[in-house]
C-alpha cells in the first residue's frame, strides 16, 4: 500500500508548527468519538500527537476514519492547527496542537493486545515477555532502552577521547574455569570437541596487552551457566576495560572520569571525585557487605571487647574460635512486639543464623532474656558502643565472622526497608570497595577458591603467605558499588610466570592442568607481558539503576525468564535428530 513518507514524528510538531501541511505515520493510542467527530492519539517511539477527523473538514478520511482501532498502524496526512483552549494538554509536549486529517492510509489492521499498551499496567510479567513486542511499544520501556543506547555512546566517546581502541574478541572459545558453568558448544567439525561461549573475555584482553594496545575497551556480551535472579541473566552485558604499565589509582581515576559523565549526562548530577574508598574489611564490619549501600546511615558495630571477658558461653566461644560478635541499633523500635522479633529472628536463621539476641532499650535498663547473662559494666559499654537511647532496640548476632558480618548486613538492609530509610530521591552513593581477599576458602570442597579469577595479583607485601597463610592474602582487586549494587570490578593481574604458578599451586591447580587450560595465556606470558589491569563494568544493572528501575529484564530488549527461558520465541527448544547427528550427540 503506498504512502507518504513522513515529515515529522509524533512527538516532535509545536506552535511553530501551525499551518503547515505535514504527514504523521504511527500506531493508534487512543480513539475518542465525540458527537461525529472524531479524535485519534498517534504514537510512535518519539511521543504522541492528536488527530482530528471532523466531517465538514474532509467527509471521506472521517468516514474511513469510523473503523480505526487501537494498535492499527495509520498514515494520515493534515494541517497543523492550535488546539481550541478547552481540549489544551499542556503535560503533553505537543499538547498545544493537534492535525486536521485531509486523507488517511491504514497500513495495517491489529488484533486487540492482551494488554493495553500503557505505561502502568497490572498484567504478569510472564504474558509481557510472551509479547515482548508489544510489551516493547510501551513508553517506559522504549525510553529505557533509549538511556542504554545513550549511555553506551557516552562509554565508548569517553574512551576514544582517552587513547582506548574497542577490539572484538571471539565469542566461541575455550572453556576455562571462571567461576560459572560455561555454555557449551559443539563443533560439528571436530568430534567430540566444544567450544565454550565467553564469561568474560578475560584471556583474551590479557593478551591484548601483551599484544601491546596499551588500552582496550569492549562493550561486550558474556554468557553464565547459572541460576536466575532480578539482576542476572544467562547472557549479559559487559563494559570491558583493560590497560598497560599502570596501578590501582590508574585505573580508578579512568572509571571515575566515565562515571562523573553519566552522573551529568544521565542524571544531570554533579558526581565529587575521588571517590570514598572502603576496604572490604571496613565494608564487612561496618554494613555486612562488600557492596554497601550508603544512602542510609544505620552502621554495625564490631563488639568483641564488650565482652572481651564474659561469662556467657555463646560470646566465649565466639571469641576463642576467632569469631565475630556483632551489633546494629534500630532507632525508636523498642517497642517492637515479640511477634516482629520472632519475624526477625526467622529472617537471621534464614541466613544460616542459630538465632538472634534482641534487646530493648528502656529508660535506665535493658530488657531482653539474655539480659541475666549479662554484668552491669557488660551492659553499659554495650549502650555506649552503641549509642543506644530510650526506645531503641538493639541485635546482635555471633559466630564465624563472614556468615555473620553477612547476615547482619542482611538484617541492615531489612531494617531500612521497614523504617523506609531510603527514600525515592535519595542523593546516590558511589564508592570503591578495595583490598579483597584473594582466596575464599569453601567449606563443602575443604580447598581454597580465587574470589575473583586466578588471574589477580596478590598485594605485595602478601606474596611470602601465599604458602604459609593463604587466607590472610589481599588481593590487588577492587569493586565499584553503586545503591549497594556492585556495577563493576576488577584488578591489577599477574603478569609474571612465576608468580601465576604460585597462584595455581595455592588453588590445587597442577601444572599439567594449567597448561591444559591456560597454556596459550602462560606461553604469552614468557614473550614480555607489561604489567597491567582492568576493570569490567555489569552494564544492565548500571542501566538498571541509571533507569531508576528494580530488575534488569526493564533494560534488556529480549529478556530470559527467572527459570531460564524465553517466552515470545519459546527458547530452549529440542532440536531435530539429523542436527543431533551431525554433531555426534546423543540425548540420554
Amino acid at each position: 500500500m503506498h504512502f507518504k513518507t513522513r515529515t515529522h514524528n509524533c512527538g516532535e510538531l509545536r506552535e511553530s508548527n501551525i499551518g503547515e501541511n505535514v504527514v504523521l505515520n504511527g500506531w493508534v493510542d487512543r480513539r475518542r468519538d465525540l458527537g461525529g467527530v472524531i479524535f485519534i492519539e498517534v504514537r510512535d517511539r518519539h511521543g504522541i500527537t492528536q488527530v482530528v477527523f471532523e466531517p465538514t473538514f474532509n467527509e471521506q478520511s472521517h468516514n474511513a476514519a469510523k473503523d480505526l482501532r487501537n494498535e492499527y498502524v495509520i498514515s494520515i496526512e493534515g494541517v497543523v492547527r492550535k488546539r481550541p483552549a478547552d481540549t489544551d494538554n499542556p503535560d503533553l509536549p505537543t499538547g498545544h496542537i493537534d492535525v486536521m486529517v485531509n486523507n488517511l492510509i491504514v497500513l495495517n489492521e491489529a488484533e486487540t493486545p492482551p494488554f493495553p499498551i500503557k505505561d502502568e499496567i497490572d498484567t504478569h510479567e510472564d504474558l509481557r515477555l510472551k509479547y515482548r513486542y508489544l510489551d516493547l511499544r510501551r513508553p517506559k520501556l522504549q525510553k529505557s532502552l533509549i538511556l542504554r543506547h545513550k549511555m553506551a555512546q557516552i562509554a565508548r566517546q569517553y574512551f576514544d577521547e582517552n587513547g582506548f581502541i574497542e577490539v572484538e574478541t571471539p565469542v566461541l572459545m575455550k572453556s576455562t574455569p571462571e567461576g560459572a558453568r560455561d555454555f557449551l558448544v559443539p563443533s560439528r567439525m571436530h568430534k567430540g570437541k566444544f567450544y565454550a561461549l565467553p564469561q568474560s573475555p578475560q584471556t583474551y584482553k590479557q593478551i591484548l596487552m601483551v599484544a601491546g594496545m596499551d588500552r582496550y575497551f569492549q562493550i561486550v556480551k558474556c554468557f553464565r551457566d547459572e541460576d536466575l535472579r532480578a539482576d542476572r541473566q544467562l547472557e549479559f552485558t559487559q563494559i570491558d576495560v583493560e590497560m598497560s604499565f599502570v596501578d590501582q589509582e590508574d585505573i580508578f581515576t579512568i572509571v571515575e572520569g566515565l562515571m562523573k559523565r553519566f552522573f551529568k549526562q544521565v542524571w544531570n548530577r554533579d558526581l565529587e571525585t575521588p571517590l570514598p574508598r572502603l576496604s572490604f574489611d571496613e565494608a564487612m564490619e561496618k554494613y555486612g557487605s562488600d557492596k554497601p549501600d550508603l544512602r542510609f546511615n544505620l552502621e554495625m558495630k564490631r563488639l568483641n571487647n564488650v565482652f572481651a571477658d564474659t561469662g556467657f558461653k555463646v560470646f566465649k566461644d565466639t571469641i576463642d574460635t576467632k569469631g565475630v560478635i556483632t551489633g546494629l541499633l534500630a532507632p525508636g523500635c523498642g517497642d517492637y512486639t515479640r511477634n516482629q522479633l520472632d519475624v526477625l529472628t526467622d529472617f537471621v536463621k534464614g541466613y544460616g543464623a542459630k538465632g538472634l539476641i534482641w534487646i530493648r532499650v528502656k529508660d535506665g535498663e535493658l530488657e531482653s532474656p539474655t539480659m541475666k547473662f549479662f554484668t552491669d559494666e557488660e551492659k553499659k559499654n554495650l549502650t555506649e558502643a552503641l549509642g543506644a537511647k530510650p526506645g531503641d532496640l538493639i541485635f546482635i548476632l555471633s559466630g564465624s565472622k563472614l556468615k555473620t558480618l553477612n547476615t547482619m548486613g542482611a538484617l541492615r538492609l531489612e531494617m531500612a526497608r521497614r523504617l523506609n530509610l531510603i527514600k525515592e530521591n535519595a542523593e546516590p552513593k558511589l564508592l570503591w570497595v578495595t583490598d579483597f581477599p584473594l582466596f575464599e576458602w569453601d567449606e563443602e570442597t575443604g580447598r581454597f577458591y580465587a574470589m575473583h579469577h586466578p588471574f589477580t595479583s596478590p598485594r605485595m607485601e602478601d606474596i611470602p603467605l601465599m604458602e604459609s597463610d593463604p587466607g590472610k592474602v589481599k588481593a590487588r582487586a577492587y569493586d565499584l558499588v553503586l545503591n549497594g549494587n556492585e556495577i563493576a570490578g576488577g584488578s591489577i593481574r599477574i603478569h609474571n610466570s612465576d608468580l601465576q604458578a604460585k597462584m595455581f599451586k595455592a588453588l590445587g591447580i597442577s601444572e599439567e592442568e594449567a597448561q591444559y587450560k591456560f597454556g596459550f595465556l602462560m606461553n604469552a606470558f614468557k614473550y614480555g607481558a607489561p604489567p597491567h589491569g582492568g576493570i569490567a563494568f555489569g552494564f544492565d544493572r548500571m542501566a538498571m539503576i541509571f533507569a531508576g528501575e528494580n530488575s534488569i529484564r526493564d533494560v534488556i530488549a529480549f529478556p530470559k525468564t527467572a527459570s531460564a527461558v524465553s517466552l515470545m520465541d519459546d527458547s530452549p527448544s529440542t532440536v531435530g535428530e539429523e542436527q543431533l547427528n551431525e554433531l555426534h550427540i546423543k540425548i540420554r
